[in-house]
């Protein structure tokens, strides 16, 4: 559209200048001795015009002939740049691609040929990824030695090398030398996520879990990190911190969580044994409960079950309560069998050991039956129990024939199951490997898990003899007892 107006205003000017020059019919007259010069005004006004656009050329040839040089250096940068283009590309398309030895000819290349600091910083970082891939390390580090060199004092190129090699570090293990680069840039600005995430991850290689504490809460706030990730680090750091922390110090660390947090296994069990040690039963029980609730874990139910005398009854109500959410949950029963030895309750303590190893065997099951039979005066039992027990704890399990371990699904994958003795019945058929029972570990704490099934006499008989008359406090007998039980009395 200003094309077609400025045609128009140029239109217009003639016509104008036509129609006054054809009402003027005077000469113009130059005089220069000896010569008198006359023509038409009409001449004179068409030569001025064309004066001017005569000089105007020449001197726009003059400037394209005096500015040669510099356009044949603009292209000779142009070429030259898409000539480092198009050999980054390449070099970067092979390193994806998971060609690493052609890539790092081709960025060797780059390295060598290009003039830009920015292309030789990235031609070196992503050459020096090339050469971790193929576990050169020397060439990995030449090159970032090269990327660093070339980066200079720029801020932006020392950020991408630090942040780059950082990464490549942590890949290998070497997290000193990742945090020797990137707590220069944290200190400089908290702003810097990424290097802060890794910051993180080296300090985590480093087991420093006050840093890791202390970049977790500054990722959170910011937003900067996913919620899943950060749970992690903190149920690491916090549980570092509270088994390092005296009473008072864990007070301060506790009250720093969240509720969320303080729910957490790792968490829970640590501040569980801080407190077990200084005889704060209590407030164990207050801190395992609502982690117990959001998530039954063994090793919670385990801790849970290790308690004084005077403290099983509270416990052991609560246990059943969440026996009516978790039937099946061999933990649970497990920790109930428990209970139910710490308050003497030896019928109670062989049902629900029976029923826990009905679901998932154990060698701690067999290990605490052995125990209870023992007090029981049941010798023979016990003794066999205990066989079974030292038998999975032992180097050399005896396998059931034709049987084949599960295949290495994590759906699927077998934790501790025991072995059975030979020539035995097998008391149940274990198709469906669980979580492991949560019995004290103190039985066998050092004892590794074997995968296979066991086997018991069929002592079902006797649990009519031992089984208490005395109701629990706060128990449903309906809830621990078998119809059987209910039908004789």
């Amino acid at each position: 559209m200003k094309t077609w107006i400025w045609t128009f205003i140029v239109f217009v000017a003639a016509v104008a200048l036509a129609l006054v020059l054809r009402d003027h019919s005077g000469n113009v007259l130059i005089v220069a001795p000896p010569w008198h010069i006359s023509f038409s005004i009409t001449f004179a006004v068409i030569g001025l015009i064309v004066l001017f656009f005569s000089f105007y050329a020449l001197l726009r040839l003059l400037s394209w002939l005096t500015g040669s040089p510099e356009r044949f250096k603009i292209w000779r940068q142009r070429r030259a740049e898409k000539r480092d283009q198009g050999l980054l590309q390449n070099g970067w398309i092979s390193v994806l691609e998971g060609r690493y030895a052609q890539a790092e000819k081709e960025l060797s290349k780059l390295q060598s040929k290009t003039r830009s600091k920015t292309s030789k910083v990235v031609a070196g970082l992503a050459a020096a990824q090339a050469s971790q891939y193929l576990n050169e390390y020397q060439r990995r580090d030449e090159s970032l030695q090269a990327a660093q060199k070339n980066a200079g004092d720029d801020p932006r190129l020392k950020l991408a090398y630090a942040t780059a090699a950082a990464e490549m570090y942590l890949e290998h293990n070497q997290a000193q030398a990742a945090i020797d680069l990137l707590q220069p840039v944290q200190d400089a600005s908290s702003r810097h996520f990424h290097a802060t995430r890794l910051l993180l991850k080296a300090y985590r290689q480093q087991e420093d879990y006050e840093r890791v504490y202390e970049l977790t809460r500054l990722l959170l706030r910011r937003s900067a990190i996913d919620k899943n990730e950060a749970l992690d680090y903190i149920e690491y750091s916090a549980a570092k911190r509270i088994e390092a922390a005296d009473l008072e110090q864990f007070k301060t660390i506790w009250n720093d969580l969240r509720t969320e947090e303080k729910s957490l296994v790792s968490v829970a069990l640590a501040a569980a044994q801080l407190l077990s040690a200084h005889d704060k039963h209590d407030e164990v029980a207050r801190i395992l409960e609502p982690a117990i609730q959001q998530k039954p874990a063994p090793e919670l139910l385990s801790a849970y079950a290790r308690c004084p005398q005077e403290c099983y009854s509270r416990r052991l109500s609560k246990a059943e309560e969440w026996l009516q959410k978790y039937p099946q949950d061999p933990a649970l029963l497990a920790a109930l069998g428990r209970l139910c030895i710490t308050g003497q309750l030896w019928g109670q303590a062989e049902h629900y050991l029976k029923r826990s190893m009905k679901v998932r065997n154990d060698l701690r099951i067999h290990a605490l039956l052995g125990q209870l039979y023992d007090v029981l005066g049941r010798q023979d039992e016990a003794i066999y129990h205990w066989r079974i027990a030292a038998l999975t704890a032992g180097a050399l399990p005896i396998m059931p024939p034709n049987r084949l371990l599960p295949a290495a699904d994590l759906n699927a994958d077998p934790t501790l199951v025991d072995g059975h003795l030979p020539d035995e019945p097998l008391i149940a058929d274990n198709t469906r490997p669980i979580a492991a029972s949560a019995v004290d570990s103190s039985v066998f704490e050092d004892s590794e898990p074997v995968a296979y099934q066991a086997s018991t006499p069929d002592t079902d008989s006797h649990d009519e003899h031992y089984f208490d008359s005395a109701p629990i406090p706060g128990v449903d007998v309906s809830m621990t007892s078998d119809d059987s039980h209910r039908s004789r009395d």
